[in-house]
């Protein structure tokens, strides 16, 4: 039996089912890592360089060890923003320029649409546990090492 997709609304149910149907693969779908460290702390960071891997992130994660993130390397230096769409894991990210210089830090709650920006033009983000920087007393001005050297990779 063959199905027809006359129906504008059909079509557009299907997309749908479609594309929620491949988040959880996206999601899944293994990043390069990275070793980052500031002082006598070490992240092991999941690069996010290319477009897919940034709109995806940490979206349908349900946990993230301890000292784990993601670094989302952007092809430009400018106020970026970040969101929570589809994202199960309360956040804290940082936003560092192109030395990796923390330039802000911002908390961000789950499953939400909020805009969390960049105070001044960013090139990188660092998504870690909520509440990570505070606990480790790092705020605008200190220098995550280990980054710099990513940003030839931002597609």
């Amino acid at each position: 039996m063959a199905l027809t997709f006359s129906s504008p609304f059909l079509r557009v149910v299907c997309a749908g089912v479609l594309a929620v149907a491949a988040v959880p693969v996206l999601a899944d779908s293994p990043m390069p890592l990275t070793e980052l460290s500031i002082g006598m702390y070490r992240i092991e960071a999941e690069v996010a360089a290319t477009q897919e891997n940034r709109m995806v992130g940490l979206m349908q994660r349900r946990s993230m060890p301890a000292n784990h993130g993601m670094l989302f390397v952007f092809t430009e230096q400018q106020r970026h923003c970040m969101w929570m769409r589809n994202t199960l894991l309360p956040l804290s990210v940082a936003f560092l320029d192109e030395q990796g210089r923390i330039l802000n830090v911002e908390d961000m709650q789950p499953q939400t649409e909020d805009n969390h920006c960049a105070a001044k033009p960013a090139r990188f983000a660092l998504e870690m546990n909520l509440g990570w920087f505070k606990q480790k007393g790092l705020a605008a001005g200190t220098k995550i090492n280990g980054v710099e050297r990513l940003a030839a990779q931002a597609r």
